[in-house]
This record gives C-alpha cells, sequence and structure tokens, in this order.
C-alpha cells in the first residue's frame, strides 16, 4: 500500500513561515514540524509573492476562478438575450399603442389556409 500525502492547512504552513521570518533556520523548523526542507523553501516562496491571498486549500482557487469565469459568460449570454427580448416586447407595445389609436382592432384571428373559407 502506498502512502497517501499529507495535506497541511493554512495555518500550519503560515505557523511554519513565521517561525522562519523570526529567524529560526529551515532545518530546525523543518525537524520541529516534520516537513522536508523543501517543502518550506516553497512555502516560504509562496508567502512572499502574495501573502494576502497565500494558501488557499485543496487547489481550489483554480476552480472558483474557472467557476466565475463560467458564470460571467454565462451572465453576458443572459444580458444579450433580455436586450433582445425587451426590445421585441417594446415594438410590440409600441404597434398596440399605435392600433389602440387608430381604432383598428388587434389581429386575433386565425388565418385561413387558400381555397377555404372562413368560418363566421
Amino acid at each position: 500500500m502506498g502512502l497517501s500525502r499529507r495535506q497541511f492547512t493554512r495555518e500550519f504552513k503560515l505557523a511554519a513561515i513565521q517561525r522562519l521570518e523570526l529567524g529560526a533556520s529551515v532545518a530546525e523548523v523543518a525537524r520541529a514540524f516534520e516537513v522536508n526542507p523543501n517543502v518550506l523553501h516553497r512555502w516560504r516562496q509562496e508567502f512572499r509573492q502574495g501573502p494576502g491571498n497565500v494558501f488557499p486549500g485543496l487547489g481550489k482557487r483554480r476552480w472558483e476562478e474557472g467557476r466565475v469565469a463560467q458564470l460571467e459568460r454565462k451572465i453576458g449570454q443572459q444580458v444579450l438575450e433580455i436586450d433582445f427580448l425587451q426590445g421585441c416586447l417594446q415594438r410590440i407595445e409600441e404597434q398596440r399603442k399605435l392600433q389602440a389609436l387608430n381604432g383598428k382592432p388587434l389581429s386575433i384571428s386565425r388565418s385561413t389556409p387558400k381555397g377555404r373559407e372562413a368560418k363566421p
């Protein structure tokens, strides 16, 4: 049976980095936290690149960014549909107003196929 990879919490990683920043050596912190020194170097590098949004956890950040982009595209499509339908509705309302002003009734009767007469 193979060993599964350990997953460290954000707090665990930040505690290790804090100890490094306070002046402890990488070897000391690696022994104390029972992690590989290369892992500490990677965590410190990630922390220095963006301390505000560091260690989002379990790859969620990439999924969320993709999901946000997908939802933004969907919103854009829906905005176009709404604009189109509002334009259609506006034209229908204008036609109804014109027909009401002219006194012509709205055309609601069915059209009859050629060769047949409309039933009274």
